[in-house]
């Protein structure tokens, strides 16, 4: 299966928001691809190195916690996932 690659930093930015600091500190346990590509973008500091953890930019921080609130958000709306071919 393919899989959209915008979709995939978008939940994966997302989550590093959700799960960072106040600051923006999040440990990044993520395809190596994936957090590259969110580096090129100027979403977080460079993922290639000793540290375990990156920082969100101020943009990255923005942009994850509106993506993590649209995603994860607690409303009382549910989102169908059922597979209406089986």
């Amino acid at each position: 299966m393919e899989y959209d690659d915008k979709l995939i930093e978008d939940a994966a930015l997302a989550l590093l928001a959700a799960f960072s600091s106040e600051h923006g500190n999040a440990w990044k346990g993520f395809d190596f691809e994936v957090m590259n590509r969110l580096h090129e973008q100027g979403l977080i500091s460079d993922p290639v190195n000793r540290n375990k953890s990156i920082w969100l930019t101020e943009e990255g921080l923005k942009r994850g916690r509106q993506v993590a609130e649209r995603l994860f958000g607690g409303s009382n709306e549910t989102i169908d996932v059922s597979n209406s071919d089986t």
